[in-house]
């Protein structure tokens, strides 16, 4: 059995350890605490996180509260429910993943941390319009995008992609080394791939749109997951 590792807290990552459960793959929460992290680089590794990296198959960075842009070197211009040293052991295993040349998978907050990690920038707060159409507000917003022909999103799911979203923040520049393959209807970038690495990641969530709780003409996060698994 494929074992994940799924970097979050225990009571966080419920939904992404059932996904991937239901999908015959063992996905395992965040073990120990983040402990305070005053190095100054995002490489730095905290303790145990290279021994991490060659225990699992594959990492999955997953959805949560904003970077700390203290971390980017940038002013806080909007970000909010910040956990700056959940965000050091995220940056950490990253490094370490794709050192070890283990699969990534960036799903919402993850797809920002793969391209804060590539040197990209966050759009910190999106503007009214796009807030509308991809904020959280009780429930995921559902909206079409474009997928890039030649791209895994394209393959798995063809041009126009009805997808669900909770999020204010988004991917600005895009990191060196990475490739955008889907958009939102007001270019809001919607999924990440590396040109050469085995690093992928979408800012909606496929591990809630699982098997039957795909709905009213919306994809099976499930493919996306089944894809990453076969990368493993």
């Amino acid at each position: 059995m494929k074992k994940l590792l799924i970097a979050g807290y225990e009571t966080q990552t419920a939904g992404y350890r059932s996904a991937f459960s239901l999908l015959g793959a063992c996905a395992d929460p965040l073990a120990f605490p983040p402990e305070r992290h005053d190095s100054g680089s995002l490489r730095a590794a905290q303790p145990g996180i290279w021994s991490m990296a060659c225990l699992y198959d594959g990492l999955v960075l997953p959805g949560g509260g904003d970077i700390s842009p203290a971390l980017l070197h940038c002013p806080n211009m909007g970000s909010r429910n910040i956990d700056e040293p959940l965000d050091h052991i995220q940056f950490s295993l990253l490094y370490a993943f794709i050192e070890a040349g283990k699969p990534v998978l960036g799903i919402c907050k993850g797809l920002q941390v793969i391209n804060a990690g590539f040197g990209g920038t966050i759009r910190q707060d999106l503007c009214p319009a796009s807030l509308d159409l991809h904020a959280w507000e009780g429930r995921d917003r559902i909206h079409r995008t474009k997928a890039a022909k030649g791209t895994f999103l394209y393959r798995l799911y063809g041009s126009r992609p009805l997808v669900n979203s909770a999020h204010h923040q988004a991917a600005g520049s895009i990191g060196q080394g990475l490739r955008v393959a889907q958009y939102a209807e007001d270019f809001v970038v919607e999924a990440l791939y590396h040109e050469r690495l085995p690093v992928f990641a979408v800012q909606w969530h496929p591990e809630r749109l699982c098997f039957s709780q795909a709905k009213d003409g919306m994809e099976d996060g499930s493919r996306l997951l089944s894809y990453f698994l076969s990368l493993l």
